[in-house]
């Protein structure tokens, strides 16, 4: 005879839900993420923004997300799709290769100390131009990735007020994660050559000297002195795009006070 309670019994001590790793294949897709990005080598295609319409899976574990109802346990597709527009609009690409190539390293690179999200284990994207052959026909290009091959090229460096992720630098653009420390902050400083753009990532950030919550973009003119505090117990991350990639010599420090720059309109669902 089979006791009844002995059947109920879970068969693994791992926690309610847990099920073994090589079966869990969970994913979480964005479908049809209307995005304007300059992409293209001919001359006509290298100032005027282009719509670009992107579809991504991503394979994750939603386990911890089911069990405990937390956010941070999973992907939220909101933030998610404010970084994939970020980077599409602030960067300038010749090719939809070379698009869809940073994309991936960004969203399969290890989540941020700032970030509280699951990892992205592959992914599958999907970049389509719906207007580049006149509506004779449709161009898309599809790539499958996985985290290893993101995580083997980024790269960290410490700075005194924290770290940066090399998350990929192309000839003309470099793609960044700026993780500053609890009490820390990066410190007045101005860019004369390079066109930066940056979207906050989490609560807790002050951008000249007033609240920066996430989501919030900046694009810095030349010349327009900026800096970030975190008086938050936690780490805070800011992605962050350079046209050119980063020249060291075109950080400048200085004296005095913030620019008055409004934030740029942040990405939101409908």
């Amino acid at each position: 005879m089979i006791d009844a309670r002995r059947a109920r019994r879970p068969l693994t001590r791992a926690g309610r839900g847990s099920i073994p790793t090589s079966v869990a294949r969970d994913t979480i897709e964005i479908r049809g993420l209307p995005v304007s990005c300059v992409v293209g080598v001919y001359a006509r295609e290298r100032d005027v923004p282009q719509p670009l319409v992107v579809d991504v899976m991503m394979e994750t574990s939603i386990e911890d997300a089911a069990v405990h109802e937390k956010l941070r346990e999973t992907l939220d597709y909101a933030a998610i799709a404010a970084q994939i527009a970020f980077l599409l609009e602030s960067c300038r690409f010749r090719l939809l290769e070379t698009a869809a190539h940073a994309l991936a390293k960004l969203l399969l690179a290890e989540p941020a100390p700032g970030e509280r999200r699951a990892p992205v284990d592959r992914l599958r994207l999907t970049l389509t131009k719906p207007h580049a052959l006149g509506g004779r026909g449709v161009p898309s290009l599809a790539i499958e990735r996985d985290a290893a091959w993101a995580r083997a090229t980024v790269t960290r460096e410490t700075k005194k007020w924290g770290t940066v992720d090399v998350i990929h630098e192309l000839r003309d653009a470099g793609i960044y994660r700026l993780n500053v420390a609890p009490g820390a902050s990066i410190p007045l400083h101005v860019h004369r050559v390079m066109q930066e753009s940056e979207l906050v990532l989490g609560d807790g950030l002050l951008c000249q000297s007033r609240p920066a919550p996430a989501g919030s973009v900046f694009r810095w003119p030349h010349g327009a002195a900026h800096r970030y505090d975190n008086p938050s117990d936690r780490w805070q991350t800011i992605l962050c795009v350079d046209v050119p990639r980063f020249l060291p010599d075109d950080e400048v420090e200085v004296d005095g006070e913030p620019a008055e720059v409004a934030p740029d309109r942040a990405w939101e669902a409908e």
